[in-house]
């Protein structure tokens, strides 16, 4: 009987430690295997030639945004601060991108201003209208511009792209979800 108890113990325990080796799911949409994203290269806000493949070896959070926006764009950025905040010293190795949808406006000096003031370790990337427009062709972005003049504003695609230390597209991030989701994410990231 006490064998049978040991035994049942034993196959009880190997089981939670198999359970607890699993890797951890991701609380964003998985994206892993997606066939879209890719390499891409764009201009730094500190006016360096950047391609998204400079960054392998790190966990990336990549969101596309603009300046002027009145809402989801500095309300996303703060979401990023504060993820990278929780992710203490991991997130040494997390690079966040900022993808100007809007490079009429967005200049390398505009960037400059904006991004770091979120954290000086994100970095602000912009083109011309044609690089851009095929960055976000390549990342499923929706891009329309309303209205005309200076005062103009665009709509575009909210959520925040996680990709692994490899480059790979791994995890939809949807907008307002928090920054502990995106900590979550990340830090999954960096552990593989």
């Amino acid at each position: 009987m006490m064998k049978r108890i040991l035994c049942a113990f034993s196959c009880l325990l190997l089981l939670g430690l198999l359970l607890g080796c699993s890797k951890a799911s991701f609380q964003g949409t998985d994206l892993t295997g997606a066939a879209f994203g890719g390499d891409f290269q764009l201009t730094t806000h500190t006016g360096k030639q950047s391609k998204l493949s400079d960054y392998r070896g790190k966990a990336v959070a990549l969101f596309f945004g603009y300046t002027n926006c009145p809402d989801v764009c500095p309300t996303t950025m703060s979401e990023l601060k504060a993820a990278m905040q929780q992710l203490g010293p991991k997130a040494d190795q997390v690079q966040v991108l900022f993808v100007s949808v809007d490079p009429e406006r967005d200049t390398q000096n505009v960037l400059s201003h904006y991004v770091p003031a979120f954290d000086p370790r994100f970095v602000g990337l912009t083109g011309t209208l044609a690089q851009v427009e095929k960055v976000a062709e390549q990342y499923k972005i929706i891009i329309q511009k309303q209205g005309s003049g200076s005062s103009y504003t665009v709509d575009h695609s909210a959520g925040t792209y996680l990709l692994d230390k490899e480059g790979k597209l791994r995890v939809l991030v949807n907008y307002g979800a928090g920054p502990q989701i995106l900590a979550h994410d990340l830090g999954v990231l960096v552990n593989e």
